[in-house]
């Protein structure tokens, strides 16, 4: 996102001051399991630079109310470095990362809610548990 969409940084600080609660939960830009997925995917844009590359705008935004960074935890980093959520109210964008491809090259599919158990609440419920098993990250 950061690469991709101008002024991101200014789009977030502007909902974030409008009241909209917005979570990061990465994973350790240094853990086991990063370099395992740096080995598999065997880029130059490596998975732990991505990291620092949200960290450092993260960063950019200094701290705010309503905007909170997490680690993944150890063992839950092997769920989460193969996928990647953006939750938005009843909307979700979702890319399940496959075997040894870099996200950018597996498919994204765009979630609706449309009623209690589908597919939208199994993939936001597997987010909040691992959010809730993260490790808050101090600036």
């Amino acid at each position: 996102m950061w690469l991709e969409q101008p002024a991101f940084v200014d789009t977030l600080r502007r909902k974030i001051s409008e009241g909209c609660r917005v979570r990061f939960l990465l994973g350790d830009p240094d853990g086991e399991v990063t370099r395992q997925r740096e080995a598999i995917e065997d880029v130059a844009l490596s998975v732990a630079t991505r990291i620092r590359i949200s960290l450092e705008h993260l960063g950019r935004l200094g701290p705010l109310e309503g905007l909170e960074t997490r680690f993944s935890s150890a063992e839950d980093a092997v769920n989460h470095v193969s996928l990647s959520v953006f939750r938005f109210d009843h909307d979700a964008v979702v890319t399940p990362h496959l075997a040894r491809l870099v996200g950018h090259d597996s498919p994204l599919l765009h979630l609706r809610r449309q009623g209690d158990s589908g597919m939208f609440d199994r993939f936001a419920e597997h987010a909040e548990e691992l959010w809730n098993r993260g490790v808050p990250r101090t600036p």
